[in-house]
């Protein structure tokens, strides 16, 4: 897939380009997709039940690349099925739930800044505490033991790149976490916990869930949230280290990190594409009409920087917006761990920022290295002085 290198770092060319609207494209697996690059009608392809995510998951459908999620996953499924699987953890992810958490991430985000400034200038961001952190807090919200996060690490990036891997590869590696996961399912059984996993179980063991939706939906939980927050903790750090002007005003007055967080996640989401959905009726978008059959995707990259909804939309301003942004999806599949990545990239600027009032970019053609294949966007290094 050719990329063209902009502002955003490396970007397919089909997300290179300017423009909104809705326009032809060739997916990397060499299929035919509407993409949709209008904030407006981003929404509307998130909200309309024309438009279907469990048709996108047959295998006849338009595929965009070999890492689409399994048909039994919730974010495959419409309706009544999709409801269900999202009642059963929506709870966990409840703004009490996340906010009794901040302890915790502050906890963890101190302990790695310790070994950031153990380890002295130069330090890279990525492996120090972008990585690191996600994957403590999820393991900690499912019930992953500390000394298994290796397990999942290892081989969850396979799973979300385009590129880099064979579907032999993947599938290989999707076997051994749903190995690990019905393992920990059974250890999970003899002891009682309070984390996500356990309330899984108890559901499962309610009826309401069958034992390949338990643990589907365990591994989707982990990799949705990690490899994403992973992303939008580097990515965030990145453009605000790149922008002296917003960097002195959040210095200047840190209770501007919330409404920082939203322009940062407008400005660089870490998920630039929307999963696809197929078309089951003949639907008019702006001036294309999407055929029953047809796929389509939002680029949320595009929608997040409408002019016709944000005025200079490449501008961070630290004050905030009043237009909501599609970075977490919109409508019935909107992100249930929105409020935890909130809290997590709250969390990181602010310690950050007091930790290091002096923070500022590393020097050196390898002070940035971005990832490469992978359809979450992302950094391998982000090296930093102070």
């Amino acid at each position: 897939m050719p990329e063209k290198a902009t502002g955003l770092g490396p970007l397919p060319a089909f997300l290179a380009t300017d423009g909104t609207g809705v326009v032809p494209i060739v997916t990397p697996m060499g299929d035919k997709m509407w993409l949709v690059r209008d904030h407006a009608l981003g929404r509307l392809v998130l909200t309309d039940q024309r438009f279907s995510r469990a048709e996108a998951t047959r295998p006849q459908a338009p595929r965009f690349n070999d890492a689409q999620p399994a048909a039994d996953a919730m974010m495959s499924m419409d309706g009544a099925g999709h409801a269900r699987l999202r009642r059963v953890v929506s709870g966990a992810f409840s703004t009490r739930r996340v906010a009794a958490m901040a302890p915790r991430v502050e906890r963890l985000t101190d302990e790695y800044l310790d070994g950031l400034a153990a380890a002295g200038p130069g330090a890279d961001l990525i492996t120090g505490l972008a990585t690191p952190l996600p994957l403590a807090v999820l393991c900690a919200v499912v019930g992953i033991p500390p000394e298994d996060s290796d397990v999942f690490r290892d081989r969850v990036e396979v799973l979300f790149d385009i590129s880099a891997s064979t579907p032999q590869e993947k599938s290989r590696r999707r076997i051994e976490l749903v190995d690990y996961m019905g393992d920990l399912i059974e250890q999970k059984r003899r002891r009682t916990d309070d984390d996500l996993l356990t309330a899984l179980i108890e559901a499962h063991d309610r009826g309401h869930l069958s034992l390949g939706e338990l643990l589907t939906l365990g591994l989707t939980l982990l990799m949705a949230g990690y490899e994403t927050t992973v992303g939008q903790i580097g990515l965030s750090v990145l453009a605000l280290l790149s922008d002296p002007a917003a960097l002195a005003e959040l210095r200047g007055d840190p209770v501007l990190v919330e409404p920082a967080v939203e322009e940062l996640l407008r400005l660089t989401p870490a998920t630039p594409l929307s999963f696809p959905r197929v078309a089951v009726a003949p639907v008019q978008l702006g001036t294309v009409t999407v055929q029953a059959g047809e796929a389509v995707v939002v680029s949320l990259l595009h929608g997040n920087r409408d002019e016709e909804i944000w005025p200079r939309p490449e501008h961070l301003n630290t004050y905030g917006r009043d237009a909501v942004h599609l970075t977490f999806g919109h409508g019935v599949h909107r992100c249930l761990g929105a409020p935890l990545a909130r809290l997590q990239l709250r969390i990181v600027l602010d310690r950050l920022l007091r930790r290091f009032p002096q923070l500022r970019l590393a020097t050196g053609p390898d002070a940035v290295v971005w990832k490469s294949g992978l359809s979450i966007r992302g950094l391998v290094r982000l090296r930093v002085d102070w």
